[in-house]
């Protein structure tokens, strides 16, 4: 494209006019003419282009068209923020090369507008990722969480709430990178919402071991006193992050000494049933330590007792045995078991039981077994109707083994005195326990506890008498079977002592004769073990056993007499050799 002015294109035409004019045979005005014509145009033209550069002069000096290095700054940002929010609706292209150098740019920004932008877009993102977020996209972070703007850092500290909530980012990057400093001063921003979501992003970084020494250094004062909040959500998130700093000792015992457990004790009350939760979580934790008992005692008044007892007592079921988890842990104490049972704690633990869910019914049973392993307890709990409610407990088919387990304990506690005893027999204990036998699911360990239970019961003649009668056949095969588990010694041995002890009416030996073979098998193993106890339990089967015809039948020439014949010659040179010296 040809370039030249208007004055050389002018000049250009009047000398070809001209030269048409020399070339020409015009008369002389003609040419005299033409040539002033020419001359006038190119003095026009001349004006016409110095009038147009002065109008472009003008133009370009006004700021309307000029274009700055700043006004070129501002165009590439727009078209940053552009790329980006194309972005947001290509879930393809959320953790593209080009997202992470626009957000980089953006979030590098002195312009708020500009930082806002990229904090929308970690929101965003933290909300459609599924995967883990790349670590060069946490640089990007850890700029706008020290933004001066406090709009972006509500909204990147939200965001990233958000991405540890979902396990997007490593907790422990975050703290490597620095990014707690900034969270933490957050707590002093004197907004609720800033407070609020970084209180949640300190509580999901301190659910992790390896975080909470750090978190320990600075943080535990402030999130004690936004734990005294009158905004629901931060008081939550701040006990929540307390909660999880008593899961070690080392922290417990530095949130003890910073005053953490008359704010937790306040928290009880709280009308928020989370907050309630994780106070009294928090509460339980230090509670397993016993070195802490003196300073949970030390609320005047037994407060601490009472607010557990009430909460026992919430609608909301994971409280009620939440509060019971922390008093089962408490009850190690037994002068804080005399408390509970100054404050009539049977009446909420009684309620528990009757609940239809094991999981709740596991905390209450779990510490009625505590309190029922201190004597001076028994007599209140008897009287209190508490083995009526464990005999209707191991009725019910979800009975767990940990129930099945403290229930044995409570009954073998309770039934040492005359009106215990008189209260197993009223309730439905014994087949409760009996009805238990035949669970399959159960562990050896419960099995044992189970056995040791019904032989302890065994001991007593009101007792023996009346397991005696309410035992059914399957029952007794059980009992038979697990007498031969001889790998599990403890539980063969209890099995076989209950059997041995069976009162031999018509009805028990007709139950009994279709297992005098597999009985006598296990006899004799007893009988050869060195565990004179054994040897002592089988002699005894065997007495009673002889007082049925079929049994002593079945015995006669068989191992199990020559057995009991070598053993008794055995003894018989025992004692010969014992007259020896027996002035020793």
């Amino acid at each position: 494209m040809c370039r030249c002015s208007v004055t050389d294109r002018t000049g250009a035409a009047a000398a070809l006019l001209r030269d048409a004019v020399m070339a020409s045979s015009l008369c002389a005005n003609c040419s005299r003419l033409l040539r002033e014509f020419a001359a006038n145009l190119r003095n026009i033209c001349r004006k016409f282009e110095q009038k147009v550069r002065d109008i472009f002069r003008e133009l370009c000096e006004c700021t309307c068209l000029r274009i700055t290095p700043e006004r070129s700054i501002l165009r590439r940002r727009t078209q940053v923020s552009q790329s980006l929010h194309l972005l947001y609706e290509d879930d393809s292209r959320l953790l593209s090369q080009d997202g992470l150098r626009a957000v980089g740019r953006l979030s590098a920004s002195e312009n708020t507008d500009l930082q806002m932008t990229a904090a929308v877009y970690y929101l965003h993102v933290s909300h459609r990722l599924k995967s883990h977020l790349p670590d060069d996209y946490m640089e990007p972070v850890m700029a706008l969480l020290l933004s001066t703007d406090l709009n972006v850092q509500k909204t990147i500290s939200l965001a990233l709430v958000n991405l540890l909530a979902k396990n997007n980012v490593c907790k422990d990057l975050v703290i490597d990178m620095g990014m707690l400093v900034p969270i933490l001063e957050l707590f002093q921003s004197g907004d609720a919402a800033a407070q609020c979501h970084s209180c949640a992003c300190v509580a999901m970084l301190a659910s992790s071991e390896s975080n909470r020494d750090v978190i320990m250094v600075d943080g535990i004062i402030p999130l004690l006193a936004l734990a005294k909040s009158y905004e629901p959500q931060l008081q939550l998130n701040a006990t929540w992050a307390l909660l999880h700093l008593t899961q070690s000792d080392w922290s417990a015992r530095l949130l003890c000494e910073a005053g953490a457990i008359p704010v937790l004790v306040l928290l009880l009350q709280s009308s928020d049933s989370e907050v309630q939760f994780c106070s009294c979580s928090a509460l339980r934790n230090i509670a397993d330590v016993q070195e802490h008992h003196p300073r949970l005692l030390s609320i005047g008044g037994h407060y601490l007792l009472k607010s557990l007892l009430t909460l026992m007592s919430s609608s909301v079921q994971k409280n009620s045995a939440q509060a019971c988890r922390c008093l089962q842990a408490l009850s190690k104490n037994v002068v804080i078991q005399e408390q509970l049972m100054e404050l009539d704690c049977v009446l909420p633990l009684k309620t528990l039981l009757k609940t239809s869910t094991a999981a709740f019914t596991e905390p209450a049973v779990t510490l009625l077994s505590a309190l029922s392993a201190h004597p001076p307890n028994n007599d209140v709990l008897v009287g209190e109707g508490l083995l009526d409610e464990i005999g209707q407990l191991l009725h019910h088919q979800r009975s767990s083994t940990a129930i099945i387990t403290h229930s044995c304990v409570i009954i073998t506690n309770l039934c040492s005195s005359c009106v215990g005893q008189q209260a197993v027999m009223e309730s439905r204990c014994l087949s409760g326990l009996l009805q238990a036998l035949r669970s399959p699911a159960l562990s050896d360990d419960t099995m044992l506890h189970l056995a040791s239970c019904l032989h302890h019961l065994m001991t007593w003649d009101l007792l023996r008498s009346k397991l005696s009668t309410a035992i059914t056949a399957e029952q007794v095969s059980g009992l038979v079977k697990l007498s031969g588990q001889i790998k599990n010694p403890p539980l063969s041995f209890n099995c076989a002592a209950i059997v041995s002890k069976l009162q031999m009416t018509d009805e028990i030996a007709g139950m009994l004769r279709p297992h005098y073979v597999t009985m006598s098998q296990y006899l004799l193993l007893f009988l050869k073990k060195e565990d004179v106890k054994f040897q002592q339990l089988g002699i005894v089967t065997i007495f009673t056993l002889k007082t049925d015809g079929d049994f002593s039948s079945l015995l006669v020439d068989s191992e199990l007499e020559l057995q009991l014949r070598k053993m008794h010659l055995q003894t018989e040179e025992t004692r010969r050799l014992l007259q020896m010296i027996h002035p020793l």
